[in-house]
């Protein structure tokens, strides 16, 4: 039987949600990152029109989109290490909190971080951003990078909307209300929900970590824009902020024998 095959983005957070759910499962899966823009038309033709985005799981066949319900799908087909509690209610409050993340942090943590990275040119060059989406071979050929970079840059600008002000300084006070939701939910315990990683601390921790930029995730920029480094500054002494690490120092590396498709 095939194996698996993610459509991912390299520096996207919500495809780490997924890469860290198939890691953690130890699922042999092969890895496809089509070219930013293009991918659209990929996802689309993969999920016969009802997804427009990465990530995309081919599973025995059929594209799934969406991370939640991809977790879902190798959740029932390998259940073990489980990320849904067993107990129904704290199985309700991990899928809450997944849901939660996924639409109050996921889309504006990723708007304020295009937003940085493209308004007014102050930000650093996207080069390294691009550069991720490209194969090896064609990283090779300049003007290939360079039409990457162009094209990278006008695509987030009209999909996401990252000029606009108010859309970012929304997207930072979103992103500081998920941040103390965080740390509420958390209360005095190290995960969640219950006493063990679940999908709510993937969710949490995979959405966060470009606020975090722990060295388990994925390593794309090393310059920040300063307006963006003082804004993460705020967080650093947060007991959020060290969640994410943990759960990334704890979870993310875990190594387990894969398990066949």
């Amino acid at each position: 039987m095939s194996k698996p095959v993610l459509f991912h983005i390299p520096v996207s957070h919500y495809n780490e949600k997924v890469r860290w759910v198939l890691a953690w499962k130890g699922i042999e899966h092969d890895r496809r990152a089509p070219w930013p823009g293009g991918h659209m038309a990929v996802a689309m033709w993969l999920t016969r029109g009802e997804h427009k985005t990465f990530p995309v799981l081919k599973l025995y066949g059929r594209g799934i989109g969406d991370s939640t319900a991809i977790i879902a799908a190798l959740e029932e087909r390998w259940p073990e290490p489980p990320l849904y509690p067993a107990d129904p209610e704290e199985r309700r409050r991990a899928l809450e909190l997944e849901d939660f993340f996924d639409e109050e942090l996921g889309p504006h943590i990723r708007l304020l971080a295009w937003h940085e990275l493209t308004a007014g040119g102050e930000g650093p060059d996207m080069g390294p951003v691009s550069d991720s989406a490209l194969s090896p071979a064609l990283r090779r050929f300049a003007p290939m990078r360079a039409f990457a970079k162009v094209g990278g840059e006008a695509f987030v600008k009209v999909r996401y909307g990252v000029t606009d002000a108010d859309s970012a300084a929304l997207a930072r006070d979103k992103i500081v209300a998920a941040m103390d939701r965080l740390e509420a939910e958390l209360g005095d315990s190290e995960y969640l929900v219950g006493d063990s990683f679940t999908v709510a601390d993937l969710t949490a921790a995979s959405l966060f970590y470009p606020l975090v930029l722990p060295p388990e995730g994925p390593q794309i920029l090393t310059d920040l824009p300063p307006r963006l480094e003082e804004y993460l500054g705020q967080f650093r002494d947060r007991r959020g902020y060290e969640y994410v690490a943990e759960m990334f120092r704890r979870h993310r590396q875990s190594a387990r024998t894969p398990q066949p498709a």
